[in-house]
């Protein structure tokens, strides 16, 4: 007991409208269903856990993570609830529990894959939490990422919390992965699971494989949870740290965002303790993506810093114009036009050094020249909102990538070039050829399992307004908000009107 107020527990507990009484019959209730009916709750301990930060003994708090999962509809863990694990918080943990002690990783990805399968399996949706900042991931991060990875199997076994908790590791609600080893034919069979995954994301979109993509996620932290030699265990967490980085991306993709970023900093632990640094690094700059997308670029460039700084000189000139790219558009979202030409002339000069001497990882393969001619695109598009002069850049970069990306399955990509493309010229005031590229962006969006695309295409809205007189204009602007009306569910953002 530490005489102080649990103010997560509290926070949650305030959200979910409980009384303590109701949460207490609860806990006892869905402890039998679990196979504990010798639990008794009452009033007074569910007190205890809230104002004075007593901590129950296992089960009661798996009990409680799926308690407040399903009430909430998003995935809430042990460490949301403010329950450390027995003591294992590990020297210069943050407050938000980062970063985890190598023991934990693989049971923080299995307890958190396991809970957002339940969200899944019972139709549950939503994300009523508040995105972690930036600079609270960096600072709680920086020194962590910056020092020499050790692999979760050269830990005491006595400290991996699958292995003492035993039989009673199983996330809430869900059947337990037994333990087994794995050889290096399954791990091919896994990488070989991420490409497929991977290309079908570029393809379709996030929102039609993210369970099957989670699922194979969580199969892989049981097996993390087996002591393997330490060539098949880097294999198992490189494939972990991938399939949890394609999971955060298809969960930002259809606006899970809260989810989405878990998943990023799940992919960059599992990165370092594979010994990954530039991996964990790429995961960083998706939850920078996603911190720009939902209008946070100071948050971005926070994160930005750490990718760029934690991974090390082992990351290929290519990665590093990646990041470069991202940073830049960070830049342009906050009007600074002249660091971003100079961020965006960097990643320009690193793309060109790379001279594939060394072959580029799997996870870079989908970062091509198509793919910096459409991040630049994006940064000038973006910029042109303060700098109408920008526009004509973009175009031109979005029109170089639209010309490499055809013949290619990339889709989804193709859009957004339509949509940059589009918004480019509403902003040069040519409107004759944003009509074109509108319509184009129109004529596809809906093969496409992507909430971003209807996101940049409500963006494209709000620029054909100073067109609303104009004829041609006012029917595609028409057909516009007739899509628009059909958008996604729960995916209707506000629109910027400025």
């Amino acid at each position: 007991m530490t005489r102080e107020p649990n103010t997560r527990l509290a926070d949650l507990f305030a959200l979910a409208g409980w009384s303590k009484g109701e949460l207490a019959r609860l806990v006892n209730r869905q402890a039998a269903v679990m196979g504990h009916p010798q639990l008794a709750t009452d009033t007074s301990r569910v007190r205890r856990w809230i104002d004075t930060g007593e901590s129950p003994r296992d089960p009661v708090p798996r009990v409680l993570a799926a308690l407040f999962t399903e009430r909430l509809g998003r995935v809430v863990t042990i460490e949301d609830l403010g329950f450390g694990r027995r003591g294992r918080a590990g020297k210069g943990q943050s407050q938000d529990g980062l970063p985890w002690p190598p023991e934990r990783t693989a049971a923080v990805l299995t307890e958190f894959t396991g809970m957002d399968l339940m969200l899944n399996r019972r139709g549950l949706v939503g994300a009523g939490v508040a995105l972690t900042a930036g600079s609270a991931i960096s600072g709680a991060m920086h020194d962590w990422l910056h020092s020499d990875p050790v692999l979760a199997s050269d830990a005491p076994h006595v400290d991996n919390p699958l292995r003492a908790l035993g039989a009673h590791a199983e996330p809430a609600g869900l059947d337990r992965y037994e333990a087994a080893p794995v050889g290096s034919q399954e791990i091919d069979a896994l990488e070989r699971s991420v490409e497929v995954f991977r290309i079908w994301d570029a393809s379709r979109g996030g929102g039609l494989q993210r369970k099957a993509v989670v699922g194979q996620l969580n199969e892989v932290g049981g097996m993390l949870s087996y002591h393997h030699p330490d060539h098949l265990q880097r294999r198992l967490w490189g494939v972990a740290a991938n399939l949890a980085c394609l999971a955060g991306w298809m969960s930002h993709d259809v606006g899970l965002e809260p989810t989405a970023q878990k998943y990023f900093l799940i992919a960059a632990h599992a990165a370092r303790e594979g010994g990954d640094r530039p991996r964990a690094g790429e995961a960083l700059s998706r939850a920078a993506r996603q911190m720009v997308h939902l209008d946070r670029p100071d948050d971005a460039l926070h994160l930005m810093r750490l990718a760029k700084s934690g991974s090390g000189e082992e990351a290929l000139p290519r990665t590093r114009a990646m990041f470069c790219t991202i940073e830049a558009w960070a830049l342009a979202a906050m009007g600074k036009g002249q660091a971003m030409r100079r961020t965006l002339g960097e990643a320009e000069d690193l793309f060109v050094s790379d001279r594939d001497d060394v072959p580029p990882p799997d996870w870079m393969q989908m970062f091509d020249e198509a793919d910096l001619h459409g991040m630049q695109a994006l940064a000038y598009r973006t910029l042109a909102e303060h700098d109408p002069s920008a526009a004509p850049i973009a175009q031109r970069h979005a029109k170089q990538a639209i010309a490499l990306r055809q013949g290619t399955n990339r889709q989804r990509s193709m859009n957004f070039d339509y949509i940059s493309m589009a918004s480019a010229c509403f902003i040069g005031n040519d409107p004759e050829q944003a009509d074109t590229f509108a319509r184009l962006a129109l004529n596809s969006i809906g093969e496409i399992s992507s909430h971003r695309t209807w996101d940049r295409l409500r963006e494209m809205y709000r620029l054909t307004g100073q067109y609303s007189g104009y004829g041609r204009m006012k029917d595609v602007r028409e057909e516009i908000g007739q899509a628009l009306a059909k958008a996604p569910a729960g995916k209707k953002r506000a629109v910027r009107t400025v």
